[in-house]
């Protein structure tokens, strides 16, 4: 990702967010604006079947985008020295431009999720602070947490990180829109592996809160404890419930612990030593 750009859109560009550009205008338009604003160049040709293809995702990105990166289209028949410039091969070739220099390219009419993934590399994260605000008070204020999530997705629906940590606080908390968001996180991306694994807690979470005798009184004590954010005490309890009784639910402690532990992440500092103290149970 480029660094040292500014999150916000610039009011310069947010209006011109796809622009032709000729060998004239070629400086100004580009160069010059690339050093506030990535400039991703499509260098096309009416001809090119798959510039077809290719120009209208870029166009509709960038709209979307609101100006934090510009589309400089360039048409390679009536700019050729443009394009021997940038040692274009083949077209559509698309090539990033910030601070004048080229940071990232790729050639051929990619699907739109290879572009958005391309895209996420040169262009700064405008919910960046934000994303950062959220995850800081999760451990102080998971409401006012979850209420940034959903400001971020408000802004950008497919936000992979947003959508996981929402799907994760609620579902840790026994709503069940947690494990509904949860089930939206792609699977192919960075949390899928996560958001699959922790599914699993619903059983969990959903346990009544009235006190019962045995096993089923304990996995209910660990429940309400997960719902109010005390994860020791609940781990403790299921621990026990796999020590004591491994035919309850059917392994329901031990789902329930992976499910936790998917949801808290490796870095939790509960987790580790958790996990360790489980596989000493079970091995």
């Amino acid at each position: 990702m480029i660094t040292g750009v500014s999150n916000k859109a610039n009011p310069a560009t947010a209006q011109a967010v796809a622009i032709d550009v000729t060998e004239a205008t070629f400086e100004r338009e580009v160069l010059q604006r690339s050093q506030q604003t990535p400039v991703v160049i499509d260098f096309w040709a009416p001809w090119c079947g798959p510039c077809r293809v290719l120009g209208p995702t870029l166009e509709r990105l960038a709209r979307e985008a609101g100006g934090t990166w510009v589309l400089a289209k360039i048409n390679v028949d009536e700019n050729p020295r443009l394009a021997q410039m940038f040692q274009v091969q083949g077209i559509p070739a698309v090539k990033a431009v910030y601070q004048g220099k080229i940071v990232d390219e790729f050639t051929g009419a990619l699907p739109e999720s290879q572009v958005r993934a391309w895209l996420k590399r040169i262009v700064p994260d405008r919910n960046a602070d934000l994303l950062a605000m959220a995850q800081a008070l999760e451990a102080t204020n998971p409401l006012e947490a979850i209420a940034r999530y959903r400001l971020i997705l408000g802004q950008d629906p497919n936000h992979e990180t947003a959508l996981f940590h929402l799907g994760r606080l609620l579902a840790l908390r026994g709503d069940p829109e947690g494990i509904t968001t949860l089930k939206q996180v792609p699977a192919g991306g960075p949390f899928g592996g996560r958001a699959i694994a922790g599914l699993a807690i619903a059983d969990l979470v959903n346990a009544p809160a009235e006190p019962a005798d045995g096993s089923e009184g304990l996995y209910r004590q660990a429940a309400i404890a997960v719902r109010s954010g005390d994860y020791a005490t609940a781990i403790e309890h299921l621990l026990t419930l796999v020590a004591r009784d491994r035919a309850f639910r059917d392994d329901g402690a031990r789902k329930a612990l992976l499910a936790l532990f998917a949801l808290l992440g490796d870095e939790h500092p509960l987790v580790g030593p958790a996990r360790r103290r489980l596989a000493n149970l079970l091995f």
